[in-house]
């Protein structure tokens, strides 16, 4: 495991590193970096996850009662474990599509009193045995912040408004009596709370257009933030990007409505590669650009009238690769959405990664879904666990990825994609956290490397450079419990005063890191 305190010696573990380095023929191209060119601050909520009630993420997954690898409350031990390598800053729940017909008061009090219920999202029952109190002691356990999405489809404004006085309050009434009988003294204060979930989808439970969601979830934003006016909100943006949806149209309405209450706009986005089209599936970051600067003008349209001006944010608070346990019959019951990731989904991983520090200034929340099992990096059985390739590019970003986001000068060979004319084949990201340079770069080419010259504007290296790659024998390669062909191997390189030459190999995700003086 690397953190952003250690790197093992393991080069000799990879020798396809060497061989790519080795070539003579390959592409080039050339980073330039100015220290004083800021992007905006990088928030550490980018690296946040998510669980929800769904197949084996929380049920058989994080939380597993009478099991020998479980505490004496029911959480995994060594899923815990894992998760808390990832760094996650900001897990969020109940869900997804599972929150929209979730009633707080059923998970709450002696699990054995709970009902069960019939769970239409995802076609199972619901035991109920974890509910807020299992999760708020989860999140402390992982040393995350929580982020409670609340049920704006079947849900009411009096059950919204009362769950954040249940999480939040401190006065002395029925419902924070309940909390205290339940075994909860002090509030939680939970900062951040979600006005529903994908409500612009026709598969949402209370599925709404877009002015009665704006100005149901209006009322719920005036009563939760009554309740507690620090609390900060999300509202349900986009999430269906079917042809024909109108997705900037739904984004530009909630705004108009939310504006003077909701502190972020959430999108979600997954991608997959059903075609086998690698250059294609490499480009999906592209689209998410698009998505990214179209939203950060319908916020700042609506803003624009405020005064003084309100900040809203961008809350990417559900993304990954998501395709091959998709589509009819394979989303209900319990062994669903369960994805087993390849190099290339980690390398698209790494590009979405990559967006959103390029793009500080506004995504200040992103949350991979999900945390295990269920389209996730941590896969589990009865026995133990392995790591997905996904799970080591989130790893090396969460551990190592701060401070300030540097605007890169990027010069780097394209190719064509079936949407875009110019696909850059190095798509790179930067930071600066005291002193410390961290560069990530995915090299897109299938079969070449990439060599590339960094010059450093107006610093200087001041030691030797921190190399970790996530790289596999070929884009295919893929983890299970028996072997990990996919994971991060490290090794040292010299950089000269302001330059350093380095050979991204073919299908590569690159992290650098060093001291600048």
């Amino acid at each position: 495991m690397l953190t952003r305190r250690s790197f093992s010696k393991a080069l000799a573990a990879a020798p396809f590193i060497a061989r790519a380095q080795q070539s003579s023929s390959a592409p080039r191209a050339r980073i330039k970096i100015d220290t004083e060119r800021v992007i905006g601050d990088i928030d550490p909520k980018i690296y946040g996850n998510f669980i929800e009630h769904l197949g084996r993420c929380i049920d058989d997954g994080i939380f597993k009662e009478n099991s020998p690898l479980s505490d004496s409350n029911g959480f995994r031990r060594d899923i815990l474990d894992a998760a808390r390598k990832l760094n996650v800053t900001l897990i969020r729940w109940p869900g997804g599509n599972f929150s929209s017909n979730y009633h707080w008061r059923d998970g709450i009090g002696p699990r054995d009193r709970r009902p069960p219920r019939l769970e239409m999202a995802w076609g199972t029952v619901e035991s109920n045995r974890f509910g807020t109190h299992e999760f708020m002691q989860y999140a402390e356990m992982l040393g995350a912040e929580p982020y409670i999405c609340v049920n704006l489809g079947t849900g009411t404004w009096t059950e919204a408004q009362q769950w954040v006085e249940y999480v939040n309050g401190k006065e002395d009434t029925e419902v924070t009596r309940l909390r205290r009988q339940n075994g909860r003294r002090d509030p939680w204060k939970v900062t951040y709370w979600g006005l529903g979930n994908e409500m612009d989808g026709g598969w949402q439970m209370g599925h709404r257009d877009g002015e009665e969601y704006s100005k149901f979830a209006l009322e719920a934003a005036k009563l939760m933030k009554w309740t507690d006016p620090s609390i900060k909100l999300i509202a349900a943006g986009s999430s269906n990007f079917a042809p024909g949806a109108d997705w900037i149209g739904w984004n530009r309405t909630v705004m108009n409505y939310l504006k003077n209450h909701a502190d972020y706009l959430s999108l979600h986005m997954y991608v997959g590669n059903p075609t086998n089209n690698f250059p294609e599936f490499m480009a999906s970051s592209l689209e998410l650009q698009d998505r990214i600067k179209i939203s950060e003008g319908v916020i700042n349209a609506a803003v624009s009238s405020l005064t003084p001006r309100r900040k809203v944010h961008i809350a990417w608070d559900e993304y990954n690769v998501w395709y091959r346990a998709r589509g009819e019959g394979r989303e209900k019951g319990r062994n669903i959405l369960e994805e087993h990731y390849n190099l290339e989904d980690a390398l698209v991983v790494a590009t979405f990664l990559n967006s959103s520090v390029n793009n500080a200034h506004i995504i200040k929340i992103a949350n991979m879904a999900q945390l295990v099992n269920v389209i996730a990096p941590i896969f589990s059985n009865d026995k133990g666990i392995y790591l997905q390739t996904i799970y080591y590019p989130l790893q090396l970003f969460a551990n190592n990825t701060r401070g300030k986001a540097l605007q890169l000068y990027v010069d780097s060979p394209k190719y064509r994609s079936r949407q875009f004319d110019e696909v850059p084949y190095l798509d790179s990201s930067a930071s600066l956290d005291n002193g410390s340079l961290v560069i990530n770069v995915v090299n897109r080419h299938g079969d070449q490397a990439v060599e590339t010259d960094f010059e450093l504007e107006d610093k200087q290296f001041a030691g030797p450079v921190q190399v970790a790659e996530v790289n596999g024998p070929d884009i295919k390669s893929a983890n299970d419990f028996t072997s990990s062909p996919v994971k991060a191997v490290t090794r040292s390189v010299a950089a000269e005063s302001k330059r350093l030459r380095y050979s991204f190999p073919p299908h590569s995700y690159t992290m650098l890191k060093t001291k600048l003086a």
